[in-house]
């Protein structure tokens, strides 16, 4: 895993653990590894792992089972919220940064329908 630097590491493997979640790596039920295998993993403090762990948890991403692990939470509803946020981010930082660069509401749709079709062209329809 490499890390950016403007975001602290501990948000970064939250969003990791999240982008496993939304793409199926990780199921609902699924137990998270624990605190010192993803530690050793990722090559982090296993304190840092720890204080991500406790906000999916806060963020009821995640719970433990005492004496068993963490684990991935069964709430169906939460997991669509989860995707709709992630993806909601990811276009408002679009919006932005095309926004910046100048484009419009009509340029960005454009853009965006020619990189799907090129994409669907590709085989790469996902």
């Amino acid at each position: 895993m490499k890390f950016e630097e403007n975001t602290p590491i501990y948000i970064q493997i939250m969003n990791y653990v999240k982008e496993k979640i939304i793409n199926g790596n990780l199921k609902m039920g699924d137990k998270l590894p624990s605190v010192r295998e993803l530690a050793e993993e990722i090559k982090v403090n296993p304190n840092t792992v720890q204080r991500a762990y406790q906000e999916l948890e806060r963020e009821e991403i995640a719970y433990s089972k005492r004496g068993m692990g963490r684990f991935i939470t069964e709430d169906t509803e939460k997991i669509e919220g989860l995707k709709k946020h992630m993806a909601d981010v990811i276009v408002i930082s679009f919006i932005e940064g095309m926004s910046k660069i100048g484009y419009n509401a009509k340029d960005m749709l454009d853009i965006i329908k020619e990189n799907l079709e090129k994409g669907c062209n590709d085989g790469n329809n996902s």
